[in-house]
């Protein structure tokens, strides 16, 4: 698969943007797709960016923050905190592996993913309060590109752990060659280096939390589920986010 269609692919499994490919879907799609990640993270990054940006010239405080995390929960559907939701659900309420995997196909929202969805969002809001506009849009870029790269890397670091028959998308069969680490290992690079000329030590602590959050939430589902699921990575992707956004705003500030 070419890689322009390999990112739109990407683009559309991961927003709601109405992008179109030149090339029909495969069965491998997405270990192609998956490369692009960290790239659909700084389209992302920087619509949220341009919104903060814009509401800064108006408003000072939390609205441009509350302004700039609403537009990325509409550009992508809300789509890895639905997944925070039911991850949270699922290990706080589920007894055994299979309840678990049950709750999490349950699209009634609980008390756990209630409470994780408020403190997804609020922690977001609260970090980004603390920036500039002139420091937010890099710290944006890097928490969303990071935030999908620690999801392309729960991927390769655990097994699928639900029924393959019951999804239309072959998670199972989504595995990283040397190229496809790379090509997302240099995006992310490229993501980073704004913050990193605007506040070096700001991003150090962002990727120290980001990091440890990832690792957390992989070992927490290889123990719960034995594996992960899309829920998983956009649980994945939510904890980098927002633990990444508060060690941005710590040594920014």
């Amino acid at each position: 698969m070419r890689g322009i269609d390999a990112f739109l692919h990407a683009l559309r499994f991961m927003t709601v943007l109405p992008v179109r490919s030149g090339e029909t879907l495969e069965p491998n799609w997405l270990t192609s797709a998956s490369r692009y990640f960290p790239a659909v993270g700084v389209v992302v990054g920087l619509a949220s960016a341009i919104v903060f940006a814009i509401a800064s010239r108006y408003w000072s405080g939390f609205v441009p923050a509350v302004l700039a995390v609403a537009a990325t929960a509409l550009l992508t559907g809300a789509l890895h905190e639905d997944g925070l939701a039911d991850t949270a659900d699922g290990f706080g309420g589920g007894r055994s592996r299979e309840a678990r995997l049950a709750i999490m196909k349950d699209s009634r929202l609980g008390t756990y993913g209630a409470l994780a969805l408020a403190f997804s969002v609020g922690l977001r809001i609260a970090a980004l309060a603390l920036m500039t506009p002139s420091y937010a849009w890099a710290a944006l870029i890097a928490a969303h590109a990071g935030g999908r790269a620690a999801a392309t890397w729960a991927m390769t670091a655990l097994p699928y752990a639900g029924d393959p028959a019951a999804t239309r998308i072959s998670y199972s069969e989504a595995s990283f060659d040397r190229s496809g680490a790379m090509t997302a290992l240099l995006i992310t690079l490229a993501a980073f280096l704004p913050a990193l000329i605007k506040a070096p030590s700001a991003l150090f602590a962002g990727l120290i939390l980001a990091v440890l959050s990832a690792l957390t939430v992989v070992a927490l589902a290889r123990r719960r589920i034995g594996g992960y699921t899309g829920d998983v990575l956009g649980t994945v992707e939510q904890s980098a986010e927002v633990a990444f956004l508060l060690g941005l705003a710590a040594g920014a500030h």
